[in-house]
């Protein structure tokens, strides 16, 4: 009962006109007459204004139809939701990464998505900026650790753990810290920060560090790392290999930092279109 005369009313409210929105909807003139004064007597109200020459809202007819404009929106919308993902994912994917978990992690699975999906043309940019993703045009961002931008829909796909680590050679010759403040007897090999992230006590803290190497390049203190120049923290997928070689060893495991996210990062849009869900519901299956 609710939804008798609502489509009527929102086409005659748009056509100003019996005629067009009875022809717009495929049914009788008289039809679209019935269910509107049907739909006004139900609430007890009048929506329209009627003369031979024009029809026109009422105060409370503007009010009406903005409501059910949104309500039949919302139906169309929940239909092309339904119908895509039936559908088959086809169309471009533009998306962003940071450098180096792109390459080494992002787009070797991307290449066998395309693989399995010869319909989806992808384009991907990897830089460590945050880009605007509405601004520019992206369909996806994939993000690490924490995210600070509430407006973009998020979806975890994955996690990362860092590690404080040094070569045998290196630990040999200076020893094995087993504190925090041990720290300040050895050489550190920076990034871009001045500080390591800890957690002491249940509580995380960052911890001034020193060391003669600063380096803005993952890959350059690792390999500082393997010639024994220093202590090096880095996220897992740029060691991995190494620790499980034994030509890195992992130290103070007692105050690591919790793992992070890793995230799919997207437009706050009411639903994903089927390539864009497939892609981030295939990186979250193989990234975990």
């Amino acid at each position: 009962m609710q939804w008798e005369g609502i489509s009527e009313f929102v086409y005659v409210a748009e056509n100003e006109s019996f005629t067009q929105a009875s022809k717009k909807m495929a049914i009788s003139t008289a039809q679209v007459s019935r269910q509107i004064s049907t739909l006004e007597k139900r609430l007890n109200v009048k929506l329209l204004y009627r003369t031979t020459r024009k029809v026109s809202l009422t105060e409370e007819g503007r009010v009406f139809y903005q409501h059910c404009r949104s309500v039949l929106d919302g139906l169309d919308e929940a239909e092309r939701a339904i119908t895509n993902l039936q559908s088959k994912p086809q169309g471009k994917i533009k998306l962003t990464a940071p450098i180096t978990y792109g390459e080494q992690q992002i787009l070797p699975l991307l290449n066998n998505f395309m693989m399995q999906y010869k319909d989806v043309e992808v384009s991907a940019y990897l830089c460590n900026q945050q880009v605007d993703l509405i601004e520019e045009g992206y369909d996806l961002a994939i993000r690490l650790g924490k995210l600070s931008d509430s407006t973009l829909m998020a979806k975890k796909i994955g996690k990362r753990t860092s590690y404080n680590c040094a070569s045998p050679a290196y630990l040999n010759k200076y020893g094995i810290p087993h504190s925090l403040s041990e720290l300040d007897k050895h050489c550190c090999l920076l990034g871009t920060l001045d500080y390591w992230r800890f957690r002491e006590a249940g509580r995380d803290k960052n911890i001034r560090v020193t060391g003669n190497i600063r380096y803005n390049s993952g890959f350059g203190l690792v390999d500082a790392a393997l010639k024994g120049l220093g202590i090096v923290q880095l996220p897992d997928y740029y060691i991995q290999d190494h620790l499980q070689s034994g030509e890195l060893i992992t130290l103070l495991d007692n105050y690591n930092v919790a793992d992070e996210g890793i995230w799919a990062v997207y437009p706050q849009n009411r639903h994903l279109s089927p390539k864009i869900r497939l892609l981030v519901d295939y990186l979250a299956e193989h990234l975990n």
